[in-house]
């Protein structure tokens, strides 16, 4: 059978999700049209009926004022969720394209994911204007296109890594300028729309192996010697190991599979990276097209529109820039921080942690779920492992779908504790039942689902605990994307050394801290609050005593 034939079902369980997630997420937006409706928002006895709309008038009101930048933050998510998914299917390729060994490939995969922590942590540095903020979202959207262009291009592994190291950077710029910017529209009511900010990073991973598949060797690209009758399987294998943007040192790999590196290249990949450069161009446009309508040119010799629309928000935005003055160095500031409690910081470190280990988990999972379910006890067969990564993605971006509506229903405080208390539970199945090939998917579709929403609860969460002041979310997309760093490398180096069923102990363990981390978060909370509600009312005091004195 030919490894065209393997990867079919996927494509169809792919496409199949793809369709439902669009009508899902059209069916969440006509709601809530018709939630803002005048006539459903009478006092008669059909409103009742409407009760359960996904989002009342305000939140309606707030979408319809911002709805041209939510559209485009939205957009360069998807983006985001492009580079995220290309590099595990298409590596082995890009191996025959480089000429260089399975070793020496791998390193993109550390280059990509390293400087996307970087990009997180300098991403904070453009958020001081609006024009910043959206001149740094353009020249990222473009970077990724062009890099997606010149890949083809690279035919050495050192180039191809430059080019991986750029991308990260870009993307780690997206990700925390688009959370930035939709924190500072919503404030309060932010949770519901980045939600759907997710979701565009699930939808933009799930077009990524779409678009590679039809163009994928289904034998050895580098023509260099005999091939073997099973040639096309162990590609197959390879691919799915690689498929998680796995770190892990693959010593064992080169031992068992022979790889050439010298011979006529036959790799059509080139052509998967051109489509997927003009499936991005749009996001550059919508991003320079926003500029444009704003003014935010520096040739515009007109003010931005936003000055005269919003005098208030602007008022706002730069108490927001005194407080935090760029990326994780602003948040060094001693003029900042020096009158700030113990319990200001701990909120800092706490949520960074909770997302640390929650994306590393994202991560590990996707890193090693092939590997854990083709060695012992599970040995499933190499196609059939090879749709986990699948599941655990399309449950992923499902579960995002649905906290579209979850977050206006309940707080982010209940959303995050059901969350990482389902991750336990569903860890623990997963240790109790690890020799059974049915719970394997049934616990990896129910830690997507569990798992998905904890981001961006938390960033919401967070920042409403510091009253949208400072880096927070600067510390926390960087604090997860070095959890994601971090904690495959350590799970890849445990199932090296240890055997796959240290794959569930991580992971078990892992969400057990973050969930103990996350109670201390909430216990710090209370205590800031309490002491800055002691403070204004010794000021309040203060106040009053004095004309009395006078």
């Amino acid at each position: 059978m030919q490894a065209s034939q393997l990867r079919q079902p996927t494509i169809n369980n792919f496409r199949g999700f793809v369709v439902g997630a669009r009508r899902g997420l059209l069916i969440t937006f006509v709601s809530i049209k018709l939630d803002g409706f005048p006539l459903l928002n009478s006092s008669s006895a059909c409103h009742g009926d409407y009760e359960m709309m996904f989002v009342d008038d305000l939140v309606w009101a707030l979408f319809k004022r911002h709805w041209r930048h939510t559209l485009t933050y939205w957009s360069v998510f998807f983006s985001f969720g492009l580079c995220i998914a290309f590099l595990g299917p298409t590596i082995l390729d890009l191996r025959c394209q480089t000429q260089s060994t399975l070793q020496e490939i791998t390193w993109v995969f550390f280059a990509q994911q390293f400087f996307l922590m970087l990009g997180s942590a300098l991403g904070g540095l453009f958020k001081k204007t609006l024009r910043c903020a959206l001149s740094a979202l353009f020249v990222s959207s473009l970077v990724i296109s062009v890099v997606f262009a010149i890949i083809p291009l690279c035919h050495h592994v050192l180039m191809l890594a430059v080019a991986m190291a750029i991308s990260g950077t870009a993307m780690g710029v997206i990700d925390t300028i688009a959370n930035q910017q939709l924190v500072k529209l919503y404030q309060k009511d932010s949770a519901v729309f980045l939600q759907v900010l997710h979701l565009f990073t699930g939808l933009g991973a799930l077009v990524s192996p779409l678009v590679a598949d039809p163009f994928l060797s289904e034998e050895s690209c580098v023509l260099g010697g005999n091939m073997t009758a099973n040639s096309s399987t162990d590609l197959h294998h390879l691919r799915s190991s690689l498929a998680g943007k796995g770190t892990t040192p693959l010593h064992n790999v080169s031992n068992h599979y022979h790889l050439h590196t010298e011979g006529i290249i036959t790799t059509n990949i080139s052509y998967a990276f051109w489509i997927m450069s003009f499936i991005n161009l749009p996001v550059p446009l919508a991003v320079y097209l926003l500029m444009y309508r704003e003014r935010l040119f520096p040739c515009s010799n007109q003010s931005p529109r936003l000055l005269d629309k919003e005098k208030n928000s602007e008022k706002n935005q730069q108490d927001h820039n005194i407080q935090g003055r760029g990326g994780l160095l602003g948040c060094c500031n001693y003029g900042d921080v020096k009158d700030r409690p113990a319990s200001y910081f701990l909120l800092y470190i706490l949520g960074g942690a909770v997302l640390f280990i929650t994306d590393g988990i994202i991560g590990s999972y996707t890193g090693f779920i092939y590997t854990y379910a083709v060695s012992p006890p599970l040995s499933l067969p190499h196609k059939m492992a090879g749709y986990l990564t699948s599941v655990f993605w399309a449950s992923v971006t499902t579960g995002r779908l649905a906290s579209i509506y979850l977050s206006y229903r309940y707080t982010q405080q209940r959303l995050i504790n059901v969350s990482l208390v389902g991750v336990i539970v569903v860890q623990c199945l997963l240790l109790i039942l690890y020799s059974s090939h049915v719970f394997i998917f049934m616990g990896t579709c129910m830690l997507g689902l569990f798992i998905s929403s904890v981001f961006p609860c938390m960033v919401a969460l967070t920042e409403d605990m510091v009253n949208y002041k400072g880096c927070v979310t600067t510390v926390l997309v960087t604090s997860a994307g070095t959890g994601e760093m971090v904690l495959q490398l350590l799970t890849g180096q445990l199932i090296h050394s240890k055997g796959s069923y240290s794959f569930l102990l991580v992971g078990m363990i892992s969400s057990c801290i973050g969930f103990t981390v996350f109670l201390g978060l909430l216990y710090i909370q209370h205590l800031h609050r309490s002491s800055q509600a002691a403070k204004r009312a010794s000021k309040e005091i203060a106040m009053t005593e004095k004309p009395l004195s006078e």
